[in-house]
């Protein structure tokens, strides 16, 4: 195979259906071209690097699985951001339903030693910029952050969106412009 950088995904695609059961090597061009914004976006959306770990793979499982259902109506990159948001989404919905302690809250029993404090936790997150944009979004709670990821890094429009979350047009442009406001009230803290 050439250059996997100058064949373009449909090709790709094409020759990752056509392959015998055992050759996966065209399906792991895609996955080389695209884990990273996979996962980093796993990341903003679970709010947890381990997390995110798992969810990517389990999105590039499903899309392998599912490659033979991809009507080619779309780019790969935005069907495999579909499968993302649904399965981070759906996630997301699940880890709601269980109940967690987080040892960074009053609720532990006062143990300081195992508290940290926010602002410590976001300047070390601060060393580069990444850092400090995950740190911001992991603040952010899941209403906000959600569709703000969905629109400024998966490039969705605000009605997909709606449809993707099942509320109203009007509240994802609200959450939007709260999470934006969110975003840059706490990244703005964060220099100080």
């Amino acid at each position: 195979m050439a250059d996997d950088t100058t064949i373009p995904d449909e090709a790709l695609v094409a020759r990752a259906r056509a392959a015998p059961r055992d050759d996966t090597r065209a399906f792991e061009m895609l996955i080389e071209r695209h884990q990273h914004g996979v996962a980093a976006n796993c990341r903003y959306l679970s709010g947890s690097e381990a997390d995110a770990q798992d969810l990517t793979q389990e999105v590039l499982v499903k899309a392998y699985f599912a490659l033979h259902r991809f009507e080619e109506r779309a780019r790969f990159r935005t069907w495999l951001d579909r499968i993302k948001v649904n399965h981070c989404l759906n996630w997301l919905r699940a880890r709601k339903q269980r109940s967690y302690v987080d040892l960074d809250t009053a609720e532990t029993g006062g143990e300081r030693a195992l508290a940290v404090t926010p602002r410590a936790e976001a300047r070390t997150d601060a060393i580069d910029d990444r850092r400090r944009v995950a740190a911001v979004l992991d603040a952010i709670p899941d209403t906000l952050r959600v569709p703000l990821v969905m629109r400024e890094l998966d490039g969705f429009s605000y009605q997909e969106i709606a449809d993707e979350l099942g509320i109203g047009l009007s509240a994802v442009k609200m959450r939007i412009r709260r999470g934006r406001e969110e975003f840059r009230k706490q990244y703005d803290e964060l220099e100080d």
